[in-house]
């Protein structure tokens, strides 16, 4: 168990949450690790409130970024899952991984949202052209479109 996932329980079985004091003192990779944690052992509630405390102490940390975005995706929370995937491939300026894109796709998708979608897999694809996954997701939403993908060979 982290160090600061022991804090976090500590404080619990006293009623209390850390102070923003002491969450400060880890940094944002052990505050992904921390939710990854906390994720895991289906404790939420807890994962939220140190996922609220991250973005506000580190706004533009990949970690929290990413791991806040992913949790909203469990949580089936998709709007604000594209505003955190967004906001993280702002902050990582072209070095976006294809995992973001990916997640973006099926957040967008997830909410409806078939056009914006399908054009973030084009982003996705020109960084990342060949990218299976990438692919099959733009492949599924020009079907959803009822639109032959344009790379598809003509019978």
């Amino acid at each position: 168990m982290s160090a600061l996932v022991q804090e976090l329980m500590q404080e619990a079985s006293y009623g209390r949450m850390l102070s923003d004091r002491k969450v400060a003192r880890f940094s944002p990779a052990e505050m992904r690790e921390a939710i990854q944690e906390l994720v895991g052992q289906d404790r939420l509630d807890m994962a939220n409130a140190l996922i609220d405390a991250g973005l506000a102490l580190h706004p533009e940390s990949d970690d929290v970024l990413a791991i806040a975005a992913l949790v909203a995706m469990v949580r089936q929370d998709w709007v604000h899952a594209i505003e955190l995937l967004t906001k993280l491939m702002l902050v990582q300026d072209g070095a976006v991984q294809p995992f973001t894109h990916l997640m973006l796709v099926r957040a967008l998708r997830s909410n409806l949202e078939p056009a914006a979608a399908l054009q973030a897999t084009v982003t996705g694809l020109i960084q990342y052209p060949d990218h299976a996954e990438l692919l099959a997701e733009q492949v599924a939403l020009f079907a959803l479109a009822g639109m032959a993908h344009p790379g598809a060979i003509a019978d």
